[in-house]
């Protein structure tokens, strides 16, 4: 009887704090990524959003109800009712701020937190007492309390855990993946005590359908979000040396993959290949620099980088030797890429690998073209310093690299590709996405990493 009353009284008190929540307002910092989601997803729960970036172009994009992001349709932009703004003035009002801004690294692999800073900054100068603050952006185990707070409290002129509450919520936005959304994946919160822990969690079991994994403490939810990155990193980087070994002693690396496959304990999830993107190149030299700075260098982390960031090279390296097997003189030759955004099914070449690729060959003399269904064509050519074709085409080409395998890719037609060719085509096949087998049966000189 008692049982039934506190299960009665539970989900009572847990219906009168979601609709508490309803009746407030959020504001989401930095409409990347990262943050249109999250605006988007609260808005569809019926929540007061305001949307803050700093940038002109993209809030006057998604106020004629366009995703100058590219992250989500025209239609949810559009069909929403978040008020989109430059103008920081609107944070005032807000209950919960959550922040997502960039945090990439400088050109010594440090951190730079500027962004976090700068956001913390303009967030303070409008905060009200007892809102939530929340940051999503990934930074290295202890930075919420010492870069956000700080900065919070520099212009607010308020007292973190006093006059404001805190957590952190990493990202774990999977780009391209529609099967890994921000309502499909578990999202880990943390807050400076248990009272701001249980408010985030409440906030975001809002919008994530499968539920919230309440970590212990702030460092903890920081360094998850860093690890699930090094793993995959490290992973990949396993495959790739293992890819130049084999290589060194001229196997074919998908074979020995496909042999060592049939035992059952041995992970095939990962293969060989370009590693681009915002996070998995980035987020090790996080926890790196942190751990660095209190007396540990973490090798292994260190060596996988080396490993992943040398692969541009050794694509550019197998192409250069392909191109001399097949009698062509690099400086006449044609060289085609296939694929410049960082990953299958996506049209972001911000972070993409392919530009060590193309920079390789391009020492050579050898005159590159690239061609991306899913990227703007203006955007590659001043990323790429590379001709551009708006149409794919393969009329004297010498050498196709396939560096991003997306899925447009597969209807190729073999045979009318290898009659445009130039003679002894060339096909390099980074992460083995092709039919080999056809590939060599009709007469291609086939290589894959």
């Amino acid at each position: 009887m008692n049982e039934t009353t506190d299960s009665d009284e539970k989900r009572a008190s847990e219906s009168t704090q979601i609709e508490r929540i309803k009746g407030r307002t959020v504001c989401v910092v930095g409409l990347g990524y990262v943050g249109l989601p999250l605006a988007i997803e609260f808005d569809r729960e019926g929540l007061d959003v305001v949307g803050y970036d700093v940038s002109e172009e993209k809030i006057a994009g998604f106020r004629n109800g366009t995703d100058p992001t590219q992250e989500l349709s025209d239609k949810k932009i559009a069909e929403s009712n978040i008020q989109f703004t430059v103008d920081s003035t609107p944070i005032e009002r807000a209950d919960y701020m959550l922040v997502g801004v960039p945090t990439p690294v400088d050109e010594m692999k440090n951190p730079n937190l500027e962004y976090v800073s700068s956001a913390g900054r303009t967030v303070g100068r409008h905060l009200k007492k007892g809102t939530t603050v929340v940051l999503e952006s990934t930074v290295y185990p202890g930075a919420t309390r010492e870069v956000l707070v700080p900065a919070i409290e520099e212009t607010s002129g308020l007292t973190a855990g006093e006059d404001f509450a805190y957590g952190y919520s990493p990202e774990r936005m999977v780009p391209g993946d529609d099967e890994h959304g921000l309502r499909d994946v578990v999202k880990i919160v943390s807050g400076h005590d248990e009272e701001a822990l249980d408010e985030i969690a409440r906030l975001y079991e809002m919008i994530v359908e499968v539920g919230v994994h309440r970590a212990p403490e702030i460092e903890v939810a920081e360094a998850a979000k860093v690890a699930e990155n090094v793993q995959r990193d490290l992973n990949i980087a396993l495959m790739n040396e293992l890819a130049v070994t084999c290589d060194a002693l001229s196997i074919d690396t998908h074979d020995v993959l496909d042999a060592a496959g049939t035992k059952w304990n041995f992970h095939e999830e990962y293969g060989p290949g370009l590693v681009g993107g915002h996070c998995i190149p980035v987020d090790p030299f996080y926890i790196i620099y942190e751990s660095e700075r209190n007396g540990y260098s973490p090798k292994l982390m260190q060596q996988g980088r080396e490993i992943n960031e040398y692969m541009p090279r050794h694509v550019a390296e197998l192409t250069l030797r392909g191109l001399n097997e097949c009698g062509k003189v690099l400086q006449e030759s044609t060289v085609l890429v296939l694929g410049l955004a960082y990953k299958q099914g996506v049209g972001d070449i911000r972070t993409s690998a392919v530009d060590g690729v193309i920079d390789r060959l391009q020492e050579y003399s050898v005159q590159v073209e690239g061609y991306d269904p899913h990227a703007d064509d203006d955007a590659m050519a001043e990323e790429f310093d590379a001709k551009i074709r708006s149409e794919l085409q393969f009329r004297d080409v010498d050498a196709v690299v396939v560096a991003t395998p997306h899925e447009p890719f597969l209807e190729l037609k073999y045979l009318q590709i290898f009659e445009a060719m130039a003679e002894k085509p060339l096909v390099v096949d980074v992460m083995g996405f092709l039919d080999s087998d056809e590939m060599e049966t009709i007469g291609f000189d086939y290589r894959r990493v």
